[in-house]
């Protein structure tokens, strides 16, 4: 018998074993990339480098970067990194120098994500519709991407993922709701809190105060509230991570909850922290890129999913995604991936009408905005592969030129699977995306040069410790990202000019500076005082994508003349 694509998507979701094909699905998609990307700017390596030096110090209650105290974010994280490198080290597959094992909680984080999504889904959408809304989420490219980043952000959206399933089974059943199942709802956002403060509750509690609003008249109002046993539930989830919030107020002197609140967290709500603003309605505009390949089928769902708002499954969904977003949107510091904690409910509601054979079809001029701008973003990821390495090396790489083929071939799979159904097409799109994701985040990005300053000074001052520690006291001055101090080192010196530069090279034998051009002059003046004899053995050219500038930096050693 002929294979039939139509045939294959149809029975897809009524799989003999779901959760082993969506496991399936999100190693293609999330594993090209994860062992290759070098570590980036900002976040991840200060999360990482931070993690690092907890396994060196043994200190697991202060988080540090450098000799600066990193009070932002909950110790959640570091603790499931320094795991994940323990145990890299304890099996000999990994060490504390690279940084793919750093970024295993995060892919942790995001599989147990879909997990959850499929297994509480189906209680609120029916099976099938759980399998789609899980594939959806696999494939979205936020999630692909934090996937590749060893923070926060994925770790939480399994506990935002989980939380709300339990939430959302005990207001649609009440009366089958467990002790249980409430102790493992409080159990899960006390980790929630572990990992990103509030963030995790706030979601909760906002579906649940909008809940309560929209149904203060009927006795579910009451009933499903009983369910959550809050009067112990609450106490459950600030005891668990009421021990390491007691010992960092005393290690740092009160001074973490000073800065994470006072500067951290506020900061974000009045003002967009490092530049990172944006207008109202700046994750609507940003959502066909982060929701993409899914995110032209969110936009013809959602007029029917306002429809059948008194359905108690659409009425929880709803709770769960308008007043979170509506926060995010207020919050002044605008990230894509902020948004990601309502990405479950967005795609559950999406393929509860994709699957619903009574569905009533969206406007045609809905569907053809929505086909029209996911070919659009498809085509912008297909071009912008080959053109990386023209615009950042001023090279052609083979390997990038194939994403343009996979992103019409991702056009083309999508385009065929509509005439079947939305939920073909959206199951061709999660499917077609592999070879796209793969191409980027496989063969394009790790082999580009210029962004990656760090891991080629690295190299450049010949490290040959199996730990990747460099060999001697190495300082720097005219690039201080945290990805250099992770690929070089914690005990890397950050300088302040070129004469502070002379003066560390002076101080002792041995040792090795790198110099920017801006401090380059200053720098050789200051040797020619002191009377030393330079030997330039490297020149790493580069382009720092934070600060969006090229640069170049000169690696010297030094002795007395």
């Amino acid at each position: 018998m002929a294979f039939s694509p139509r045939d294959f998507l149809d029975r897809l979701p009524e799989m003999r074993w779901p959760r082993l094909g969506l496991s399936l699905l999100c190693l293609l998609l999330w594993l090209p990339g994860f062992f290759t990307l070098p570590p980036g700017d900002r976040d991840e390596s200060r999360f990482a480098q931070a993690s690092r030096q907890m396994l060196d110090s043994g200190d697991y209650i202060r988080i540090r970067f450098g000799e600066e105290e990193r009070n932002k974010k909950p110790v959640g994280i570091h603790w499931a990194q320094a795991a994940s490198v323990k145990a890299a080290e304890g099996l000999g597959i990994g060490h504390r120098g690279q940084i793919w094992p750093y970024r295993v909680p995060s892919l942790l984080g995001a599989w147990l994500a879909v997990m959850a999504t499929y297994h509480w889904g189906r209680a609120l959408v029916g099976r099938r519709a759980a399998f789609l809304a899980a594939a959806m989420l696999a494939s979205s490219l936020v999630l692909v991407v934090e996937t590749h980043i060893a923070k926060t952000d994925a770790a939480l959206l399994a506990t935002v993922a989980a939380a709300m399933g339990l939430l959302g089974r005990a207001y649609v059943t009440p009366s089958g709701f467990m002790a249980r199942q409430a102790a493992a709802l409080w159990t899960i956002l006390g980790v929630s809190i572990l990992l990103k403060g509030p963030i995790g509750p706030l979601v909760a509690l906002l579906a649940g105060v909008t809940l309560v609003a929209a149904d203060w008249r009927s006795e579910r109002g009451r009933a499903w509230l009983r369910a959550l046993r809050p009067a112990w539930g609450v106490p459950l989830m600030l005891a668990m991570a009421a021990p390491w919030l007691v010992a960092i107020g005393i290690a740092t002197e009160g001074r973490f909850f000073a800065e994470a609140v006072g500067g951290d967290m506020l900061g974000k709500v009045s003002s967009g922290e490092e530049a990172h603003g944006g207008p109202p309605g700046y994750y609507v505009l940003t959502f066909l890129l982060t929701a993409f390949p899914a995110a032209f089928l969110v936009l013809r769902a959602l007029p029917a999913a306002w429809r059948d708002r008194m359905n108690p499954a659409t009425r929880f969904l709803l709770a769960w995604i308008a007043p979170s977003w509506l926060m995010f949107e207020a919050v002044a510091t605008k990230l894509p991936h902020y948004t990601l904690p309502v990405f479950p409910a967005l795609l559950l509601l999406t393929a509860g009408w994709a699957m619903d054979p009574l569905r009533r079809p969206a406007p045609r001029w809905l569907s053809s905005l929505g086909f029209g701008l996911f070919a659009l973003v498809v085509l912008a990821l297909g071009i912008a592969a080959p053109l990386l390495p023209w615009i950042a090396d001023g090279r052609v790489a083979p390997l990038a030129l194939a994403a343009l083929p996979a992103a019409l071939l991702l056009i083309w799979g999508v385009w065929r699977a509509l005439r079947w159904g939305p939920a073909q097409a959206a199951l061709a799109g999660a499917i077609l995306a592999v070879p796209l994701y793969a191409t980027i985040l496989g063969g394009t990005l790790p082999r580009l040069e210029a962004p990656w300053i760090g891991p080629r000074i690295a190299a450049a001052l010949a490290l040959g410790a199996p730990s990747g520690e460099v060999q001697g006291a190495f300082g720097i001055v005219g690039y201080h990202e945290p990805s250099l101090v992770f690929a070089t080192g914690t005990d890397t010196r950050l300088l302040r000019d070129g004469a502070a530069a002379a003066a560390f090279l002076s101080a002792a034998p041995g040792r090795s500076v790198a110099i920017g051009d801006r401090d380059l002059a200053a720098f050789q003046a200051a040797a020619g005082r002191q009377g030393l004899a330079l030997r330039e053995f490297a020149v790493v050219e580069g382009y720092n994508y934070t600060r969006g500038r090229r640069l170049k930096l000169h690696l010297f050693q030094g002795a007395a003349g």
